[in-house]
């Protein structure tokens, strides 16, 4: 690192569990991002602003004025623009250690099957289960470790799903994909702003530590929230022999 980078990253230098040495595995490492919205907001400005040294952010979707109560990536100045676009700018104007390369598509099997390979960490901050799904199988193949978060109205979710971890339980373990799940849109259920912040957050940290290889991850755990009443509680699962995706290997 340089004097300017010592200097940007101080902070993190002086945590015993991080030093120079995790500061540098963030800066030469690549983080895949899948939604570029309320949960992928606090992601992408959390791993720019950490100096995770690449990001490919994923969303097909435009920057709408009712993003705006959520969505913090975005501003008034992007509305009509892609979310992947937009929030590419914000990270470069804080960070200029980051390269960040936008798409402005689906993503699908293809396209996963070309970029989970590449990534050492992958974040799901999609809003519906196709795509959870199709993120997860990705994972599972290429044997790289998924956060994934979900959150609407006032309840949210997180959890590591880490197939490089003997035992570890993959998505499908918990939501088996020939089950039947109702995707629920914030535009008919409404989501609490902050919601999303906390949540995204959580998966910043859990992104943070996987790179540097420090802490505990969630692997195994579903951490849920009531913001209602601000309480967390962890549920512990494991994974299933009979999985779809994970169960054979």
């Amino acid at each position: 690192m340089n004097d300017d980078q010592l200097l940007r990253y101080s902070r993190h230098v002086l945590l015993d569990e991080i030093g120079i040495e995790g500061q540098q595995r963030l800066l030469a490492s690549h983080a895949l991002v899948i939604g570029a919205g309320g949960l992928g907001s606090p992601v992408l400005l959390y791993l720019g602003s950490a100096g995770v040294g690449r990001i490919t952010v994923v969303d097909p979707d435009t920057v709408d004025t009712t993003n705006l109560q959520r969505q913090i990536v975005h501003s008034l100045a992007t509305v009509g623009l892609s979310k992947a676009e937009s929030a590419a700018a914000r990270i470069a104007s804080l960070n200029p250690d980051v390269a960040v390369r936008a798409l402005v598509q689906r993503a699908d099997a293809a396209l996963l099957d070309e970029l989970v390979p590449q990534a050492d960490v992958v974040l799901d901050c999609s809003d519906n289960f196709a795509t959870r799904h199709a993120v997860n199988a990705a994972c599972v193949r290429h044997g790289k470790p998924l956060v994934s978060g979900a959150a609407i109205g006032f309840d949210g979710q997180v959890s590591v799903y880490d197939s490089r971890r003997a035992g570890a339980p993959c998505y499908a373990c918990l939501f088996p994909p020939s089950a039947a799940h109702q995707d629920v849109a914030c535009a008919t259920m409404g989501v609490f702003a902050p919601l999303v912040g906390l949540i995204g957050s959580v998966q910043a940290a859990e992104a943070l530590k996987l790179l540097v290889g420090t802490g505990e991850p969630l692997a195994g755990r579903l951490l849920m929230l009531d913001a209602s009443h601000m309480r967390w509680d962890e549920v512990a699962f494991a994974r299933q022999p009979g999985c779809e995706v994970c169960g054979g290997r």
